[in-house]
């Protein structure tokens, strides 16, 4: 195909879509064809086929989800990147169900939508998922629309048809379980049981016994049989969490659980077989781990057959606010009250803490503030020093410098330095993702508002994790 000019088809009701992708696309020497609505695009279809087809999701008539499913049916090879400002768990799964080759979210950089409709067009187009097909349920607090989580969803849609082993990692709170349990509501083993334990919530010496169950008089206070973890699991999946505290003993164990798919009740002398996905988290380094020999590497390699990274908040802050929305009004419906709103300036307040806690310490605040707020609407008056709030409101300013002094006193008081060590880093990042929402995701474009080059640019993001 490379000595050959690739037709490319884009489907978009949104006319400056379809404009920005023609030209992008003709500037690199393919041939287009634009559609406004899907069923044009069927028709036309009929007289011959492009080698890659763009479609958006939301669209009047027949959907981009729909049309990935019919044109699946005659055309199994065609490869089909699918696009879309609503990004979601739901829609990236069912897109890798329905057989398409690529989920892109808007707004997305043009480098990166010419590379993947490359990339397709050199695909041998064995993308039919259809077989695999089944109803998914949503996670509705996997939330998020930043670039990171979007490679979450990417991940989890992947695997909608697999029941490979999974490594989550992650910093504490960033909803490592709330992954696990979408990998499994997305597999082919949703209707089995999801059984999740933190391992390092349970007294070394009881854990193995959690595990694996243990017979009648195995030891002292053993008066019954105990079904274990993975017995409970079987069929289904098992989530470890926490996994790189487990003693090298019982990773010893695991490992032949995971080999051989069986093992021995704690004083039991009869094998059991089980089949179990195992799904293991942990907000720890486990390849310094197994370095300094304190993690078997043989079961490190084994759960890592597929990595998964959840970012920190305060790596996509862009979604704070959508997160801080979606756990207030569960607060309300817990508290069974209104729901508060948040104003503007308390929201910017908000976006702007650096959430050590994670989704979970959002979760906490919400909770929090739904009920020590006076009013409907929360300010930031309203809003406690240790979320970031000001101990006294007259001072808050527009002034971003105030806010920046403010900062550093409050960690040069806690003894944090080198303060320019952490704050740079979060500058640039800033200012970064203001320049990439302002131009839609160009890269050009944001390096000219920056005042660098693109190669600058580029290198920047790499070094800030910002890809």
């Amino acid at each position: 195909m490379a000595d050959e000019t690739l037709e490319v088809w884009v489907v978009d009701d949104d006319q400056s879509v379809r404009w920005v992708l023609e030209k992008a696309l003709r500037s690199d020497g393919m041939n287009t064809r634009s559609f406004e609505r899907a069923e044009p695009l069927l028709a036309a279809i009929e007289d011959g086929e492009p080698d890659v087809l763009v479609t958006d999701v939301r669209m009047p008539g027949m959907s981009g989800l729909q049309l990935l499913e019919r044109l699946k049916r005659r055309f199994s090879e065609l490869p089909i990147i699918v696009m879309t400002a609503h990004s979601d768990l739901d829609n990236a799964v069912a897109a890798y169900r329905g057989g398409a080759f690529e989920y892109l979210p808007k707004p997305f950089d043009i480098d990166e939508a010419l590379e993947l409709v490359n990339k397709a067009a050199r695909s041998d187009g064995d993308q039919d998922l259809a077989a695999t097909a089944r109803r998914h349920r949503a996670i509705p607090s996997l939330i998020g629309e930043a670039p990171a989580m979007q490679e979450v969803f990417r991940s989890i849609g992947r695997l909608a048809g697999s029941s490979m082993n999974v490594l989550i990692t992650g910093e504490s709170g960033t909803g490592k379980e709330l992954v696990a349990r979408a990998l499994h509501e997305h597999s082919p083993r949703k209707d089995r049981p999801f059984v999740a334990l933190n391992t390092s919530a349970i007294a070394a010496e009881l854990l193995e016994s959690e595990l694996f169950g243990h017979e009648k008089g195995a030891f002292t206070g053993a008066d019954a049989r105990r079904i274990g973890r993975f017995e409970q699991a079987d069929g289904g999946t098992l989530f470890l969490d926490e996994i790189g505290d487990m003693s090298l003993a019982l990773q010893t164990r695991l490992l032949r659980v995971l080999a051989e798919s069986e093992f021995y009740r704690v004083g039991g002398q009869t094998s059991i077989k089980v089949d179990v996905r195992v799904i293991a988290a942990t907000n720890q380094d486990l390849v310094r781990e197994v370095a300094e020999k304190r993690f078997r590497e043989d079961l490190f390699h084994r759960l890592n057959v597929i990595h998964i990274n959840t970012p920190p908040l305060r790596h996509r802050r862009e979604d704070i606010p959508l997160l801080l929305n979606h756990y207030f009004s569960e607060a309300a419906k817990e508290l069974g009250t209104n729901v508060k709103v948040v104003d503007s300036d308390a929201m910017e307040l908000l976006s702007s803490y650096d959430w050590p806690g994670n989704v979970r310490q959002v979760v906490n605040a919400a909770r929090r503030l739904t009920v020590t707020a006076p009013g409907s609407v929360i300010t930031t008056e309203d809003i406690p020093l240790d979320l970031g709030g000001s101990a006294d409101p007259q001072r808050a300013s527009n002034d971003w410098t105030t806010g920046l002094a403010a900062w550093a006193k409050k960690r040069l008081a806690g003894g944090t330095t080198p303060l320019l060590d952490e704050a740079l880093p979060e500058f640039e990042r800033t200012l970064i993702r203001e320049a990439l929402n302002r131009t839609r995701g160009h890269r050009q474009e944001a390096a000219k508002l920056l005042g660098w080059g693109r190669n600058t640019l580029a290198r920047k993001m790499k070094s800030l994790e910002l890809d």
